[in-house]
């Protein structure tokens, strides 16, 4: 038996309903709606200020209907007619980040996966401590700027896309950094960089077992960045400043890659340690999450971040990957969060996979 996640109090809306998948239409919406769609279950889109036009230009992705609202502020107030609806919210990156993983963990709606989750993604030292105790390899972090021996990177706090991050190539450089919020002075790790997506279904009992259920490579990518990019950062930002021109790392797309085959087990291995910290620490992932990381020339996997729900490098895939291919042809992870939820229902549990 995996996890329960959900109180009764918020699966009574769902009681004799077919579950509603509900997001905010940014970030990964579209595959989410899609994947929705493809497994029978109905969908809503919460629009901030008005419905994008763009939707009516994929109608296989555009939500069956819309709510509307001023700001991401204004969703808490909507709970109780999305629980009238059956509504499942389905985190992602844009609506955690601007309504705030405090507010979004207490959304009176039923969420899929387990919002407990949030507090440890969106804190990075938290986020380091639950890393580090799955036994997972990282950047080394410096405490104090002082400490600096080489180059670093220095990010701040939540999901961002990259901004505001800021590139040194030693201690003396940091003194140009002009800080706006929470911050970690991280190692800079030369080597290839992979975002890994993965999924973990505490209710499956194949495939690759981890837990009480199993995990599944649903796709990777790369990330384009905005006026930066790989092999020449360092240099790059210099003359960037020369220029006048401040450097950012603002993500603006994605690029698909593939992992060399013998490298595999070694990423399974990481996202398996980290799942079953995460059982420990507090009840468990449920669903997508990707791990971050750079593959130094060593071949040794150094992971930076998580991110604990759909990311959009998984836009690569709406048809599927060269590694969710190889689990079901055609397979997204939108699609796979609406199996996920069909799945749970007909067996009698969604409490295990909804918080």
């Amino acid at each position: 038996m995996g996890v329960r996640l959900a109180s009764a109090a918020r699966l009574v809306p769902l009681e004799g309903r077919t579950p509603t998948v509900t997001t905010v239409c940014s970030h990964s919406s579209l595959q989410i709606f899609h994947g929705a769609r493809l497994e029978g279950l109905p969908t809503i889109g919460i629009a901030i200020g008005k419905p994008p036009r763009f939707y009516d230009a994929f109608p296989r992705a555009r939500p069956d209907r819309f709510l509307t609202v001023e700001r991401h502020s204004n969703v808490p107030a909507l709970a109780e007619h999305l629980r009238e609806a059956g509504a499942v919210i389905i985190p992602h990156g844009s609506f955690v980040e601007y309504l705030g993983a405090e507010e979004f963990a207490k959304i009176d709606v039923p969420v899929f996966g387990n919002r407990n989750v949030l507090a440890w993604e969106s804190d990075r030292r938290k986020e380091r401590e639950w890393l580090e105790g799955a036994g997972v390899e990282m950047p080394k972090r410096f405490e104090d700027a002082n400490e600096v021996d080489g180059p670093v990177i220095v990010k701040y706090y939540g999901a961002k896309g990259g901004k505001g991050f800021f590139l040194a190539k030693n201690r003396e450089a940091l003194a140009d950094f002009r800080p706006t919020g929470p911050y970690v002075i991280q190692e800079y790790v030369l080597g290839t960089r992979y975002y890994i997506h993965f999924f973990y279904s505490p209710i499956s009992d194949r495939g690759y077992r981890v837990g009480h259920g199993s995990l599944e490579l649903l796709g990777m990518d790369r990330r384009d960045e905005a006026n930066i990019d790989e092999l020449y950062k360092l240099g790059a930002q210099e003359e960037l400043l020369k220029a006048g021109i401040r450097p950012t790392f603002v993500v603006t797309g994605n690029v698909p890659v593939v992992l060399r085959e013998s490298l595999l087990d070694n990423a399974f291995d990481v996202a398996a340690r980290i799942v079953e910290r995460s059982i420990d620490l507090f009840g468990g992932m449920v669903g997508p999450f990707c791990v971050e990381g750079i593959m130094t020339e060593d071949l040794r996997f150094k992971v930076f971040e998580i991110s604990t729900r759909i990311v959009a490098g998984t836009n690569l895939y709406i048809s599927g990957s060269p590694y969710s291919d190889l689990v079901e042809p055609g397979l997204s992870t939108g699609r796979r969060i609406a199996q996920e939820i069909v799945r749970a229902r007909a067996a009698g549990r969604l409490n295990e996979i909804l918080s």
